[in-house]
């Protein structure tokens, strides 16, 4: 196949049901919703996006949000994250994904854009593209890169529960034994910063960000500017502890 006709995707798992900040993809800043925010920034990579929910009741505003927006979904199993990922790649016959989570609100779809070139560049259907493989970035602008073919894989051989909920780790921690890794980092380590949305502090600034210093239109170099000069704002949530893959 030719790398132009290649189908790429990115896709964005969602649900109500966090367990440190429930409902926290719906909160508000602006008068819009955290996922539309998250969606608005991936619109800037310029690649379709897609929605990965669950069954879930709960989740059925998620879907109001998503038909507002008009971004395809697929609702799958709550706790076999990986099984959504399949199924909704699957069915939108993706080649390519590019996966995200919705709790970031401020991720950079052209940081994205530009990884993906990058990715492109070196295409291999056992190629793995991230900027968490060595972090560099503060977390909120991750993103991981991969082939349908590895996400077959992963789908057709993982067990383990912590590979079904967190969908990658088969891939990245090389089960197969086949994955070529390439890490995307920034020039400098800002990995301590935390812009994403995962606690009561986190959400304080993420919303003065948006509210105060209009974040939902910066890039994440003027983001990752604004922490470094402002001090005060990176200390908000500076003692949150990113939840450990169990």
């Amino acid at each position: 196949m030719k790398l132009s006709n290649l189908n790429i995707g990115i896709i964005s798992q969602a649900r109500m049901t966090s367990s440190r900040l429930p409902g926290k993809i719906l909160f508000e800043c602006k008068g819009v919703t955290i996922l539309e925010h998250h969606i608005n920034r991936l619109r800037a990579s310029d690649v379709p996006v897609f929605v990965a929910t669950t069954t879930n009741a709960t989740d059925d505003p998620v879907i109001d949000t998503l038909l507002n927006l008009d971004i395809p979904y697929f609702r799958g199993d709550e706790q076999n994250v990986l099984s959504r990922y399949y199924y909704t790649a699957l069915e939108n016959n993706l080649d390519l994904v590019i996966r995200v989570t919705s709790d970031c609100p401020l991720i950079d779809g052209l940081l994205i854009k530009k990884a993906l070139e990058d990715h492109l560049k070196s295409y291999s259907k056992n190629l793995y593209t991230s900027n968490c493989i060595e972090r560099s970035y503060p977390r909120g602008f991750d993103f991981e890169i991969f082939s349908f073919e590895l996400l077959k894989e992963a789908f057709d051989t993982a067990t383990l529960p912590s590979d079904l909920e967190h969908v990658t780790p088969y891939i990245h921690q090389n089960k197969s034994g086949n994955v070529l890794f390439n890490s995307i980092r920034n020039f400098e380590d800002k990995s301590g910063y935390r812009v994403t949305l995962d606690t009561t502090d986190d959400w304080k600034l993420i919303s003065k960000l948006i509210n105060d210093y209009n974040a939902e239109d910066l890039g994440y170099l003027e983001i990752i500017k604004l922490l470094d000069v402002n001090k005060d704002l990176a200390l908000i949530n500076a003692h949150v502890e990113q939840k450990k893959v169990e």
